[in-house]
């Protein structure tokens, strides 16, 4: 008997760092995805022990700055993609300065000078992720999955998504049809 699962990873991932972080005992607050506040400053052996912890299900704590500004640069922009309350038309700078605090010149150097890419091709990548998500797993049309992401037509999705994968959705949703069909 074969089971398959639907999971949300930002569910899974809180409760888990919930999990560790009350295991050592400390005050703290998740502000975001990859932000945890706490009341009083952790001493070296906390710092350590959290470390530990979080390194079994792979969290690593980020101590560089830049680093941490990259970080939550892709979380937010991933809450923003999957996040189907977001105003679609709302422009990826403006979302990303306002809940950032930051300028988006700014956030855009930092990104392209850790990764080598720009904001906006990760944002493609991000949307085409999403856009295989909703044709496997929530079984959209296309039309239904340009509406969703925010995309002006379906021929606009339908360019990206071949020059991000290299397949078309329709040949994208044919295939998962067929290994479908095949279990």
């Amino acid at each position: 008997m074969k089971l398959y699962l639907k999971y949300d990873i930002n569910i899974i991932f809180r409760k888990t760092l919930e999990n560790q972080l009350d295991k050592i005992g400390i005050a703290y607050k998740i502000n975001g995805l990859g932000e945890v506040e706490f009341t009083q400053p952790l001493n070296p052996q906390e710092v350590k022990e959290l470390t530990v912890l979080l390194s079994t299900y792979g969290i690593k704590i980020i101590n560089d700055h830049k680093t941490e500004i990259v970080q939550r640069i892709k979380d937010t922009v991933t809450e923003m993609v999957n996040n189907t309350t977001i105003e679609k038309s709302f422009k990826t700078s403006v979302y990303l300065s306002e809940k950032l605090e930051y300028s988006y010149t700014y956030l855009s150097s930092i990104f392209s000078e850790n990764t080598y890419s720009s904001i906006e091709s990760f944002v493609i990548l991000k949307r085409i992720d999403r856009a295989k998500s909703l044709i496997i797993k929530d079984r959209l049309t296309l039309t239904e999955v340009a509406y969703t992401l925010g995309y002006s037509s379906v021929a606009h999705l339908s360019a990206q998504f071949k020059k991000t994968t290299g397949l078309t959705p329709t040949v994208f949703q044919r295939i998962i049809k067929q290994r479908e069909a095949n279990k």
